[in-house]
């Protein structure tokens, strides 16, 4: 019908109209269609190219050069200066992790709001021009809190994490529900920038090898994310790691650090991964820190070098960590290995960016190597954020935490036969006491000792208000102390981080604020971290700042605070420090 009213063409009679109608419109069909293709632009795509052994964007050879950053280790107000610090040294991507436990406190109770919008966090990265890797789990590990799994999911003393335990899976199953519709309109394919999801996290060093919960992952992601999507796993080089944490359906990619024979570990990936493109999913840019041992770090020539080894080969490689942070409140973690190692405040990691966000030597040694393989950015390199040394802060001792019981727990204490674990009261993080008294007098020093597993962390012994000593898991875990029938007996708990990285996940169980926000562990006695970070963001400008210290271990006559313009990593000292941005 509108063929025949179209002025372009022209009304034959009766016998030719067929025949003539057909050519013209089949000439303007064509025509309108090859317009359409020329107008419209290639469809979004990220793909495997199992044939070049490359990536592939929008139908072109691809490669990222990417870093990692967790948003949960950065206040707000300072992703954009970081964020755009990692655009400017040369990364194409960036790769993230989502702390489940972060943003589900309690069951079926979310906070995605504050320090935990990761929406916004994402939505910034597309802003400014970078691709993204997504990590979301369920279990990330990441030296944090339980390896991102909630504490909650312990109410349930035998659960098997990260298995087919049908109470672990409906957990999860609830938290993906959630989580992942975020997620999906933010993949590269739906017009976001998303590259790649990966599933779970080097799960094969985990003890249990259930391909039936890999699997049951993958469904959920694939129903909750679609088909399209680029999913894959990250495994150490071992193969062992790389049997049980790989599946098909999931592109196996590998983590290693700058002390590895880079052919070596690569040919590790393709005993999974015969074809496809080469990945180092974690490229270690320097270490953590342990409680009590030294800083670690690795040169920035080392880096560089390990870093061009892979790029020359073509590989893709995200930087283990580009920037670490902190870890703020009771987020950090510890790892199990033969001991328990509870892991510092700070996550400075050794990484290019410092923990206060500033460009390193390391930085600029790896922004040099980016260059001889893609373009850099044009524009200069946004400059250190300002540190100030206020000086020596002089404190006034509010209370002895006993006497303030009441106050701390408006609730009341909990009556019990038997000491309760965390889990059991539903306390995730932070410090239990436990009371009781004397049954009887004891003239002679007598034993109090703890049973194996019963003391997680540290124990403070307190009797008649005076402390004793501590108890520590693998450590010292007896006391000898003397008292009268009716004395009171306080053992205050303390969590310092549930497992993260061991076989026993499964952990079962301190600190400084600042106008409420919680700057974390200080420990200057244990080292080797001395100084805690303080953000710009949590200080006033326009009324006073109040400063909140619980001290543990015995405050001195005078207690004060001095606060330097930077961070003293490696040291054991008497004191307290902190460094201020």
């Amino acid at each position: 019908m509108v063929a025949s009213t179209s002025p372009f063409i022209p009304h034959p009679g009766p016998a030719e109209r067929p025949a003539r109608m057909g050519l013209r419109a089949l000439a303007l069909l064509l025509a309108a269609g090859l317009l359409h293709m020329q107008a419209s632009p290639p469809a979004r795509s990220f793909q495997l190219d199992y044939e070049e052994d490359c990536f592939r964007k929008d139908g072109a050879p691809f490669r990222y050069i990417s870093g990692s950053i967790h948003y949960a280790r950065v206040p707000r107000p300072a992703w954009r200066d970081r964020l755009l610090k990692m655009y400017m040294s040369g990364l194409s991507a960036l790769q993230v992790y989502i702390p489940w436990n972060y943003h589900e406190p309690l069951p079926g109770v979310y906070d995605f709001a504050g320090d935990r919008d990761v929406e916004a966090f994402l939505d910034l990265t597309a802003e400014l021009g970078l691709l993204v890797i997504l990590r979301p789990g369920p279990y990330i590990c990441a030296e944090w809190e339980m390896g991102g799994l909630p504490a909650w999911l312990l109410w349930k003393p035998d659960i098997v994490l990260r298995s087919s335990d049908p109470a672990y899976l409906a957990a999860v199953d609830s938290w993906l529900h959630v989580l992942l519709p975020k997620i999906k309109p933010r993949l590269y394919q739906n017009g976001g920038n998303i590259i790649s999801v990966q599933v779970e996290n080097e799960y094969g060093s985990y003890y249990a090898c259930d391909y039936g919960y890999l699997r049951h992952l993958l469904g959920s992601f694939r129903a909750l994310l679609g088909t399209e999507v680029l999913l894959f796993t990250t495994d150490g080089t071992r193969a062992q790691e790389l049997r049980c944490g790989t599946l098909q359906g999931l592109y196996a990619t590998v983590d290693f650090g700058p002390g590895s024979n880079v052919t070596e570990a690569f040919g590790a990936q393709r005993q999974v991964e015969p074809k496809g493109p080469l990945v180092n999913s974690e490229y270690y840019t320097g270490w953590l820190d342990y409680w009590g041992e030294a800083h670690a770090s690795t040169s920035s020539a080392r880096v560089a070098r390990g870093l061009e080894d892979m790029l020359q080969l073509g590989a893709s490689v995200n930087m283990y960590m580009f920037h670490g942070g902190t870890n703020f409140a009771y987020w950090s973690g510890a790892d199990f290995k033969d001991q328990y190692k509870p892991v510092t405040t700070s996550y400075d990691y050794d990484a290019p960016l410092s923990e206060a966000g500033d460009p390193t030597e390391k930085l600029f040694a790896i922004r040099t190597i980016i260059s001889k393989f893609q373009p850099l950015p044009v524009g200069p390199m946004p400059p250190a954020t300002p540190k100030y040394a206020y000086g020596r802060v002089a404190l006034q001792k509010y209370a002895d935490l006993l006497d303030v019981l009441d106050v701390l727990c408006l609730s009341g204490p909990i009556q019990s036969q038997f000491p309760l674990t965390f889990e059991a009261i539903k306390q995730a993080h932070g410090f239990v006491v436990y009371r009781t008294r004397l049954p009887r007098d004891v003239l002679d020093p007598a034993t109090l000792g703890a049973p194996p597993h019963s003391v997680c962390d540290r124990g403070y012994v307190m009797l008649r208000q005076e402390y004793q000593g501590t108890l520590e898991r693998d450590g010292q875990t007896t006391l000898r102390v003397t008292g009268r029938a009716g004395d009171t007996l306080d053992v205050l708990l303390e969590n310092m981080g549930r497992i993260s990285f061991g076989a026993n996940i499964s952990d079962f169980k301190g600190q400084l604020w600042i106008n409420g926000f919680n700057l974390g562990r200080y420990w200057p006695h244990r080292g080797p971290q001395q100084t805690l970070f303080v953000p710009g963001s949590v200080l006033h400008v326009d009324r006073p700042n109040n400063i909140t210290v619980l001290e543990l271990e015995g405050a001195p006559p005078a207690p004060l605070l001095l606060f330097l313009d930077r961070p003293l990593f490696n040291r054991t000292l008497i004191g307290s420090t902190m460094a201020t941005e």
